[in-house]
């Protein structure tokens, strides 16, 4: 029987080491699956294993056993922190309702890997009489835990609970965490949080020499669809340009007819990246914002006007021609070598012979060399 039992538990060995080699990995998957509960103990001892090629079979394997839920509950209790927490992981796999008590009595612990891991378990789970469990997790001292607890109740779309996530979003200290809520709110897609993500976007931390981190908080405003577009074009008469530039994008991007005509006034704004972004998103509604764009065109700022010709340009319909055609005429040469910077988007015999007609005036070399250059690119 000894014999018996020792020959058992190499095989096992065997097939567990096997699951670290993907060539073999599938079929001894297969074959520990057969041998049944047995393999359970060694399986969790394996979790252990500094390799993730190992450890990850090992957790997949875990949740395909339902008779191996009260040794991983123990385990989850008792075991090394790191055991504990690929345990919760796996939990996250096999949504074993069974685990939710021990998986509740986990966010409580010392070890805040373990309490963030239980956390986003029990959101895969997905029992809302879990979420006021949640909670206090977002007000964890651990970086980590504040950005799991964001990511947990997120999956469950609670508007009950946005109020607590928007103290992460506007008063954490740190980017990470603050992102994670914003994707939380965003993700929702819920109506009741659009008052929090523009109240981010307001808030300087996050896009204060943070260009590349405040793209998170601008994809969960997106998100929010048209229900956001009001909001975000009262947003255009905000004090502050960052605010004016950012609704600015993302109304160009949600492309809401509403927005033309609030784009339109906000295209002639004094600071020049406001006016640019708004001339990028109006671009981005094509002909229906010809109108506001070519009205633009006889502001008396040059800015303005050269903001307005570079997005006709980019609008490429053959209806902008005459409008950009005009503006070669321009008293400031920025506005037209942006003028003719546009036309080279064009091939058109208008454009061709309005091109050849500047380049041929010898009157101002650098105009005429420029034209001679776009119509170079266009043969």
């Amino acid at each position: 029987m000894d014999w018996f039992t020792n020959s058992k538990t190499s095989e096992i060995k065997k097939f567990i080491t096997q699951l670290g080699d993907v060539s073999k990995r599938d079929h001894a998957a297969r074959e520990l699956l057969k041998l049944g509960a047995d393999v359970v103990p060694p399986l969790i001892e394996t979790l252990q294993s500094p390799s993730d090629d190992l450890v990850l079979p090992c957790q997949h394997l875990l949740a395909l056993i339902p008779s191996a839920s009260p040794q991983l509950i123990h385990a989850l209790q008792t075991a090394h922190p790191l055991v504990r927490g690929r345990v919760a992981e796996i939990f996250s796999i096999s949504k074993d309702k069974n685990a939710i008590p021990s998986l509740i009595q986990a966010l409580s612990g010392e070890f805040y890997t373990v309490r963030a891991k239980s956390a986003i378990a029990l959101s895969h789970i997905g029992d809302s009489q879990t979420v006021p469990h949640l909670l206090p997790l977002l007000k964890d001292k651990e970086d980590e835990v504040r950005i799991a607890a964001c990511y947990a109740l997120g999956l469950f779309k609670d508007p009950t609970t946005f109020d607590e996530i928007a103290d992460v979003l506007v008063g954490d200290s740190k980017i990470e965490a603050r992102q994670a809520a914003a994707k939380a709110l965003g993700d929702s897609k819920h109506s009741a949080a659009i008052p929090y993500l523009i109240e981010a976007l307001r808030d300087s931390f996050w896009w204060f020499e943070r260009e590349q981190d405040v793209k998170v908080l601008l994809t969960a405003i997106e998100n929010m669809g048209e229900a956001i577009v009001e909001p975000l074009i009262e947003a255009l008469r905000d004090k502050e340009k960052t605010v004016r530039k950012y609704s600015a994008m993302l109304l160009g991007n949600l492309k809401d007819i509403r927005a033309i005509e609030e784009l339109g006034m906000t295209l002639y704004d004094l600071h020049d990246e406001v006016s640019v972004a708004t001339g990028e998103a109006l671009a981005q509604f094509g002909v229906s914002a010809i109108p506001v764009l070519s009205e633009a065109l006889s502001h008396p700022e040059s800015g303005v006007r050269e903001h307005a010709v570079y997005s006709l340009g980019k609008i490429q319909d053959p209806q902008v021609i005459p409008f950009l055609i005009e503006m070669l005429k321009d008293p400031e040469r920025l506005v037209q070598k942006q003028a003719l910077q546009s036309l080279g988007r064009f091939k058109d015999e208008r454009v061709t012979m309005a091109l050849k007609e500047v380049a041929s005036n010898r009157a101002d070399r650098e105009i005429s060399v420029f034209a001679k250059q776009i119509l170079e690119t266009q043969k």
